[in-house]
């Protein structure tokens, strides 16, 4: 998986593309939990349940129909006069973190497809380094998966974010 933080880059990269007036900016920090949420899924290790199960880390929570069902839940509770674009953006948020984590090279992939199927998938192209989990990170490893990150997820975001910003000036 990515580290926790840079789940973070494709809402806010997709917010500043859409813009204040689609997506306010209460409704992107929601973006940005929603991006960083599927992986709460760590707390079945302490519960015992295997990484592999359906719940496990990568399962059911990292689907886009998971995505799909907790973006129309907040939409449903949010005022707002852009429901559509609140909806799309949330999903794409959320299913974010399964489409990043099945662009690492390591661990399990995610079950995009879960209910339909249990299976992890990949992509064909893997280029961020998987993030450690825990204490682990704090080493020269965890250094090597920033600047990975840095690379295959921030640049691009960084460039998104100032392409929306120019265009619109």
């Amino acid at each position: 998986m990515p580290t926790i933080m840079s789940h973070a880059a494709v809402p806010l990269a997709a917010a500043a593309l859409a813009g204040r007036g689609r997506i306010p900016v209460a409704t992107a920090m929601l973006g940005v939990a929603f991006a960083m949420l599927p992986d709460a899924d760590v707390a079945g290790f302490h519960l015992e349940i295997a990484y592999g199960d359906t719940w496990g880390h990568r399962g059911a929570s990292h689907s886009l129909v998971f995505a799909a069902l907790a973006a129309a839940v907040a939409t449903a509770a949010i005022r707002s006069q852009q429901r559509l674009w609140v909806f799309g953006f949330l999903f794409l948020s959320m299913a974010s973190h399964g489409l990043l984590d099945a662009l690492t090279n390591g661990g399990l992939g995610p079950a995009l497809f879960w209910p339909w199927s249990d299976a992890r998938h990949f992509a064909p192209v893997r280029p961020i380094a998987v993030s450690p989990i825990g204490s682990a990170f704090f080493s020269s490893r965890g250094v090597m998966v920033l600047a990975s990150e840095a690379l295959w997820i921030w640049l691009p975001a960084l460039v998104v974010i100032g392409l929306s910003r120019r265009l619109r000036v």
